[in-house]
């Protein structure tokens, strides 16, 4: 993947000076990695003395004694340890970015609700400052549910970093290219793929082209997961070699610099003098990754009826009861439909589920109107959806050869809590207030007699 690459970002000047550092294969492998060589220590994780003067650390996503199968850690070797990366701590405002609970007096969140893409304003913004929050749910003082947002960019995070002390990313962009560089490597994203950055993580965005308008799920509870296969077998759905982990990409820069962290819901900044993102080498398992969606391999039914959507889910982040997820991350993209004597697009029904869709691109099959890219809807727990008037009388009376849905990506972030509308969502962000009346010419066909209508 050949992209400018950030100058101020050491260990691959071998490479050229154009040449991105590069990506690892696989999802939640044990990576090593290196910047300069022998920087990486052999055989043992914290030698009395490491190389090039290096301090050891370790960075743990889960606690020490978690399963093995699900205890992730990596160890850093850096420049300086991550105590000398904040100073004293000063209370900041973020106005637009909430955190759970969020439950606001005279708002209800009981509904149907779809929303026009949110515009990008002409401000200055940054991946930070641009954070909109839509809907919160759970709780992030006992880490469970998530915040769905909207994120507008017109700018590069300057001599700033940012961390979440309080949740796991996932990075959905719909318009613009992003720079993630992050204190593991950096990671380039654009529209059709997602990054994952795991909590505690140090990172700051660059605008690489924009302005940039995305969503992200910020994931309080236990951390994503490629989902269970079960009867689907070893293969298709997201594959585990298609996600990519950065190669270690150190700076060694003075310069006043500002982190911000987030923690407990709150924002608070310190000041340093140097660039935090000052790892030369790294090995272990808790790492940022990105992946592209168009390599999702969709499975569906071959002969008859529509099988429930969590046959396109790519990511789940698992909660305390067996089978009903925190967050599972689901995807709706190109695909054959060919199931006889079928209403192929999503049938109508109430769930336990909350339910977040946003639109990247195209057309979605079950909302041919009225649900651009940029655009969002929300289906709350145990309130009934469906197709439209017009998807359901198409879907109804058309000629069932095969078809291929072309064009069309869209996403649901799906959690077993309700999910509470913020102010923005409810007073600012450009809500369609007749979205429910795609549903008013439905008609009634029972009269009597049997047969279809």
């Amino acid at each position: 993947m050949n992209v400018e690459r950030d100058p101020r970002a050491r260990g691959a000047d071998r490479l050229g000076a154009a040449t991105h550092p590069g990506y690892m294969p696989g999802f939640g492998n044990d990576f090593e990695t290196e910047a300069l060589p022998g920087a990486l220590p052999q055989g043992r994780n914290s030698p009395q003395k490491c190389n090039y003067g290096l301090y050891a650390e370790q960075l743990s996503g889960t606690p020490f004694t978690a399963p093995r199968g699900r205890n992730e850690r990596t160890w850093c070797y850096r420049i300086r340890p991550s105590v000398q990366h904040v100073g004293r701590f000063c209370a900041i405002e973020m106005p637009f970015w909430k955190t759970a609970p969020h439950v606001l007096p005279g708002v209800t969140s009981l509904g149907q609700y779809r929303w026009d893409p949110v515009p990008v304003p002409q401000e200055r913004l940054t991946f930070v400052t641009g954070m909109r929050t839509m809907t919160t749910a759970g709780d992030v003082n006992t880490q469970v549910g998530m915040a769905t947002h909207v994120y507008l960019v017109t700018g590069s995070m300057e001599d700033e970093f940012f961390y979440s002390a309080d949740s796991e990313l996932l990075v959905v962009p719909q318009a613009g290219r992003l720079r993630f560089r992050t204190e593991l490597g950096v990671i380039d994203l654009e529209p059709q793929e997602i990054a994952i950055l795991p909590r505690g993580m140090v990172f700051a965005v660059e605008l690489l082209e924009g302005p940039a308008r995305g969503f992200v799920c910020e994931n309080y509870g236990d951390k994503f997961d490629l989902p269970y296969r079960g009867p689907i077998g070893a293969n298709c759905l997201a594959n585990p070699r298609d996600f990519k982990t950065p190669v270690a990409a150190f700076e060694d820069r003075d310069a006043p610099c500002r982190v911000i962290v987030k923690w407990c819901g709150q924002f608070h900044a310190t000041e340093i003098g140097h660039s935090p993102l000052d790892v030369v080498a790294w090995h272990g398992n808790y790492a940022p990754s990105k992946y592209d969606l168009r390599t999702f391999s969709p499975v569906g039914a071959v002969l008859f009826d529509h099988p429930d959507p969590s046959i396109f889910t790519v990511l789940t982040a698992p909660s305390g009861v067996e089978g009903t997820a925190n967050i599972d991350f689901v995807l709706f993209s190109d695909r054959w439909s060919v199931a006889e004597d079928t209403f192929r697009p999503p049938w109508y029904h109430k769930n336990i589920m909350s339910e977040l869709m946003g639109n990247i691109h195209g057309i979605y099959d079950a909302k041919p109107e009225g649900f651009a890219p940029g655009g969002i809807s929300l289906h709350n727990m145990m309130l009934p959806h469906g197709p439209d008037h017009d998807a359901f009388e198409g879907a109804s009376n058309a000629p069932l050869a095969p078809q291929k849905l072309e064009n069309t990506m869209s996403f649901m972030f799906e959690t077993r809590f309700p999910q509470h509308l913020t102010e923005f969502a409810a007073l600012e962000a450009p809500m369609q207030s007749g979205y429910v009346d795609c549903w008013a010419g439905l008609a009634k066909k029972f009269d009597g007699t049997p047969g279809p209508k």
